[in-house]
């Protein structure tokens, strides 16, 4: 989930990257105790500057071609049906324009709950390249 944080973050349109957890049923999970969730980002963002789609463009490197462990499967949690709907068109033209290649593993799911991941998670991408002096491309 560093990676997309760092990603999403830098596109004009988007308000806010939060890492965390989401997709399971216990409470209160941890990145040692993260059960049955799915590492997870929280995007806020304005509509009229980024599209709910090329939120999902940004996304598509991350796409797995394998089954993941469920803590690290590939998601897109939604909040409302257009969203849904929205996700679903997007992962089936993915799927079709590799179906010659290797089978697409996303999961399409509406949000249950979102838990904010530990602050050592938050842009931990851009801390580690800071503290070493190094720039983020």
């Amino acid at each position: 989930f560093w990676h997309p944080q760092l990603q999403w973050s830098t596109e004009p349109g988007v308000a806010r990257c939060v890492v965390g957890y989401s997709g399971g049923n216990e409470p209160d999970p941890t990145y040692q105790t993260i059960k049955d969730h799915t590492e997870a980002v929280l995007i806020e963002y304005n509509p009229d500057m980024i599209s709910y789609e090329k939120i999902l463009k940004l996304a598509k490197a991350d796409y797995p071609y394998s089954p993941q462990k469920r803590q690290y499967r590939s998601g897109v949690f939604y909040l409302t049906e257009e969203q849904a709907k929205s996700a679903k068109e997007f992962v089936g033209k993915l799927s079709a324009k590799h179906s010659g290649e290797r089978k697409l593993y996303v999961d399409i799911e509406p949000v249950t709950k979102f838990y904010r991941g530990e602050e050592y998670h938050q842009f931990f991408l851009e801390k580690q390249t800071s503290n070493r002096g190094l720039q983020m491309f």
